[in-house]
């Protein structure tokens, strides 16, 4: 009778990597438990409710233990990372210090346990943002520990899913836009996402075997270095993207993230951020040499990686579709709150005049002015952040709907004056559904 196979926790099991990950060990036969924050219905439906939801971040050394312990895990996946500080947390405390609380908690458990932690490869001198030093860090707590483990370098991660920056390329892929000379040359070695899957079965199938003694770092990337440029035109043949291109300034690109940076304070997690443009510009390279040798796996190619993704029509939809969203969002955000301060301002005795010539006394003509210009701006505010952008859209298409009856019944007139300002709200609501529609990011 053979030994089953040992059970898995994957943390961090709703992200790109995790949630890849974790199906496919499901697929090979394993024990998955997927572990994160939070999951959206099709992950739940995907991997049979059978997820655990906690804030594992915040969670100390012994909460995390009675998870692990309350599902009898043997191998402990680590996936979880943010790009930046901000709303997700600090680079510190998502990287160094719950590694810290996850290694205590291993430790105390009576057996021994498997981490296998997805960190990124590069030299720690070169290290240029908090980002990687504290991906260093981890790993240098990991090594020193005494616990078995098996530290993965993926490059530049390719899955089915697209989320930040294998969404700003698959977006780039479908512009008549090409990346300045500068980042468009940088090294960016790729990471089929079902190569780090197959390694984890590999090692997985190890450890049922009764090899426990791992202390590994192995970079885990496609034999062939590619670049920036390659990767994209590697995706714009598969989308079929345009083939005439114009190069975009290279004074554009740190504008843009320094753009990316404010947004993030809102909620939003943009691809590009100073974060993201300082790590291209150091490349992404490593040895991939080790980690065949010792697994005998082959790496998929860039090309490979590329050709096995679904290239269908709603894949050419997201692409399109993924750096108009922030336009669709901004114009929005600035059109409710430019309308209502317009209307507090320039506009306010046009506004109270509509309404004292259908009989409302001055009164209560500049009450409503007033009210009807603060919801507005509370709308425009409300779309600027993540949190409330969905109740602001839903508002937003709730109080439109309400000046349109209001007006046919106040003030019919207003529907065929020359420049048409109700005709035109009918066009901004199916916009605000648009937004509706592709407000998620996972």
């Amino acid at each position: 009778m053979s030994t089953p196979l040992p059970a898995i926790a994957v943390l961090g099991a709703s992200g790109l990597i995790g949630e890849a990950v974790a199906s496919r060990l499901l697929q090979e036969g394993f024990p998955v438990v997927p572990i994160a924050r939070r999951f959206n219905a099709a992950q739940k439906t995907a991997f049979a409710k059978g997820v655990v939801e906690c804030p594992l971040v915040a969670l100390d050394a012994a909460a995390l233990a009675r998870v692990l312990a309350a599902h009898d895990v043997e191998i402990v996946v680590n996936c979880i990372g943010v790009l930046q500080d901000g709303h997700r947390g600090s680079t510190d405390a998502v990287h160094r210090a719950f590694v810290e609380r996850l290694i205590a908690a291993l430790g105390s458990r009576a057996e021994p346990v498997l981490l296998i932690h997805l960190s990124i490869p590069g030299d720690s001198e070169d290290d240029p943002t908090s980002f990687s030093r504290t991906k260093r860090a981890a790993e240098r707590m990991i090594a020193a520990a005494s616990l078995p483990f098996v530290i993965l370098r993926p490059g530049f991660v390719i899955a089915p899913a697209a989320y930040g920056g294998s969404a700003l390329i698959r977006a780039l892929a479908v512009l008549p836009f090409d990346l300045p000379a500068g980042e468009a040359q940088q090294a960016l070695a790729i990471t089929d996402v079902a190569d780090i899957a197959r390694t984890i079965a590999f090692i997985a199938r190890r450890w049922r075997d009764g090899e426990r003694h791992w202390n590994a770092v192995w970079d885990v990337m496609a034999r062939q270095p590619s670049t920036v440029a390659e990767v994209v035109v590697a995706f714009r043949r598969g989308l079929g993207g345009p083939k005439r291109r114009l190069a975009l300034p290279s004074t554009l690109m740190q504008p843009a993230a320094r753009a990316g940076d404010l947004v993030a304070h809102l909620g939003w997690s943009p691809p590009l951020r100073s974060t993201a443009l300082l790590e291209m510009r150091r490349g992404v390279a490593g040895d991939p040499a080790p980690w065949i040798a010792a697994t005998g796996i082959e790496p998929a190619s860039l090309a490979e990686s590329v050709r096995l993704l679904p290239q269908t029509v709603q894949e050419k939809w997201f692409a399109r579709l993924y750096l108009t969203k922030p336009l669709i969002l901004a114009s929005l955000s600035a059109f409710w709150a430019l309308s209502g301060f317009i209307a507090l301002t320039a506009a306010y005795g046009p506004a109270t005049e509509i309404l004292t010539s259908r009989g409302f006394s001055a009164g209560l003509a500049g009450a409503v002015t007033v009210a009807s210009s603060l919801l507005d701006i509370s709308v425009g505010l409300a779309l600027a952040i993540r949190r409330t952008c969905r109740i602001g859209l839903l508002a937003g298409i709730g109080v439109s709907l309400f000046y349109m009856i209001a007006a046919a019944v106040l003030t019919p007139a207003l529907w065929i004056e020359p420049l048409g300002a109700l005709v035109k709200t009918g066009p901004a609501i199916v916009l605000m559904l648009v937004a509706l529609a592709v407000l998620e990011d996972r």
